[in-house]
């Protein structure tokens, strides 16, 4: 696995949040410079009450719309509630396939860890409660982000010239997730090579009728997980096509923000 690796660039958050009703919004933030030159983004919300620091939930998007759109429903108000559970919420742009690829995905996941570990007491974040959550495309890179962990395999890790800070993550949900490709076989980015009883608690959400990403595969990462004795479970919601659906998504949400708060509790 090669990708080009980001120069080691990262620039302090400096600029205060602007205020918008009960959070703090760091919009549009440069966290490490691109070989294109261009940046790689993120943006970042967090309670305006809590003056102790808050844990972190990375949002993933699913790869196929705008990066940092809030997927995969406005209807399942994901942002506003992970935010009333009383988590920051970060929403990372990173490359798509058809820009560089894989691991390069994967990199820029990581580097956002890793720069919002570094910056967390300036964030007001807690360095220690960090969580990743993604969907389809995003979910497979939640899954792997989870995985590999501070890998030293610098491929996966794509470390940034900032090797002291740790990319790992201590809670993980999966919605729709992949692991293998069209026809059946694993991707050679596929996070069932990759799972181990150190894997973090993980909540796998799959939908019954799903026609893209066939509910099986969550199913195969949830049984490499339990054999290997990984915290893991598996949620298959009836009715459900791809990305949930057909069915209302407050129910899943609920469980998600509830996985969270159990795993990432003190």
């Amino acid at each position: 696995m090669t990708a080009d690796m980001p120069p080691a660039t990262c620039n302090d958050p400096t600029t205060p949040p602007v205020t918008e009703g009960d959070r703090l919004c760091w919009r549009n933030v440069s966290i490490a410079e691109l070989p294109d030159r261009r940046p790689l983004t993120l943006d970042l919300f967090r309670p305006a009450g809590p003056a102790h620091p808050c844990p972190l939930i990375i949002w993933i998007h699913g790869g196929e719309r705008s990066p940092g759109d809030e997927e995969p429903s406005a209807a399942g108000r994901i942002t506003e509630r992970t935010l009333a559970a009383g988590f920051a919420v970060a929403r990372v742009a990173y490359r798509l396939s058809g820009e560089a690829r894989f691991p390069a995905q994967l990199h820029d996941v990581k580097t956002a860890v890793r720069w919002l570990r570094e910056h967390a007491a300036r964030l007001g974040l807690d360095p220690s409660r960090f969580g990743v959550w993604g969907e389809h495309t995003g979910g497979r890179l939640a899954a792997l982000t989870a995985l590999t962990g501070d890998d030293p395999d610098p491929a996966l890790s794509g470390r940034n010239g900032i090797p002291e800070i740790s990319d790992a993550v201590q809670a993980a949900v999966v919605w729709s997730g992949p692991v293998r490709d069209l026809p059946g076989e694993v991707v050679p980015a596929s996070p069932v090579g990759y799972v181990s009883p150190e894997a973090p608690p993980m909540l796998l959400v799959h939908g019954a009728e799903d026609r893209v990403v066939a509910a099986a595969q969550s199913q195969e990462l949830h049984d490499h997980l339990a054999v290997q004795g990984a915290p893991v479970t598996l949620r298959i919601v009836p009715g459900a096509d791809h990305r949930l659906v057909g069915v209302g998504l407050a129910p899943p949400v609920t469980e998600s923000l509830a996985h969270f708060t159990s795993a990432l509790r003190r």
